[in-house]
């Protein structure tokens, strides 16, 4: 089992991105911690019982955590070609949240406390829909201002590759191509990257600046997060009538399912007008 455990790691090493590597690192290193089996011809249904109740009483995980983990030693396992140990029934539960989205009041505080280069970072990550790594690494030739259009692109003098390798382009709204544009035309000419810090470095705290505003705000900081900007630039295209599989092609979801959980039904004052004509 060890010796599989370290071949496994060294090809994810070489195929996978780093939190990847950590993620299967864990997860495996729990496993070894919960079974005691050293061959892996040895391993069935119950060690893997075993260890879903490890990880739920023993490591206290939470629900998803255990279904993560979980889920990260069976693809092991399939690696290692050992499969069908375990039944559907047989997997960690966990009740899939809704994701949040911000609200337009939030939005309205949030942005009133930022100075101009700060509601530049949050609007693009609102308007964009890009996760963290995506904005930390565009660079001024993803952008085109011409065409209102933002890519999602392979940056390989940084060694940075979008998720599952995929790039795409997303449409981006009038007013952020005019603050982009006066961004370019100020920016130092030198340095790729659209938001970098000193050095042309790529910017690692955009999370802690976002709960700084929040505070100055005199908002939770904890209700603010990058990735809700994600899930509220989904929820806006599918409520304007966009359909899924483009909005699926702007998030870059390789599986339709990821971005139906985005389909919250609408709260617009239309959508209650429509309420009151069913029930008039």
């Amino acid at each position: 089992v060890a010796a599989a455990i370290i071949r496994f790691l060294d090809e994810t090493k070489l195929t996978k991105k780093p939190k990847t590597l950590a993620a299967y690192t864990t997860s495996l290193n729990y496993f070894s911690e919960s079974c005691s089996k050293l061959s892996l011809q040895d391993i069935d249904r119950r060690d893997l019982l075993k260890f879903a109740a490890f990880l739920r009483d023993q490591k206290e995980q939470a629900p998803r955590s255990c279904w993560n983990k979980f889920a990260n030693v069976m693809s092991f396992l399939k690696a290692s070609g050992i499969r069908g140990l375990v039944k559907k029934n047989d997997w960690p539960r966990f009740t899939e949240e809704e994701p949040e989205i911000y609200e337009d009041t939030e939005l309205d505080k949030l942005f009133a406390a930022c100075d101009a280069e700060e509601r530049l970072w949050f609007e693009f990550f609102l308007m964009t829909g890009e996760r963290e790594q995506e904005v930390m690494y565009t660079y001024w030739s993803d952008i085109n201002l011409a065409h209102a259009t933002v890519r999602v692109s392979h940056k390989p003098d940084r060694g940075w590759t979008p998720k599952a390798y995929k790039e795409r382009e997303i449409p981006i709204p009038d007013k952020l191509v005019a603050r982009l544009k006066v961004l370019k035309a100020k920016c130092n000419k030198t340095c790729s990257l659209v938001f970098p810090t000193s050095g042309c470095n790529v910017k690692m705290n955009f999370l802690d600046d976002l709960k700084a505003v929040a505070e100055r705000a005199k908002m939770k900081k904890e209700n603010f997060w990058l990735h809700k900007f994600r899930a509220t630039f989904a929820t806006r295209c599918l409520w304007s009538g966009i359909d899924l599989r483009t909005v699926q092609s702007y998030l870059g979801h390789t599986d339709l399912e990821s971005t139906m959980r985005y389909l919250k039904p609408s709260r617009s004052q239309k959508a209650r007008e429509k309420m009151n004509e069913v029930f008039a």
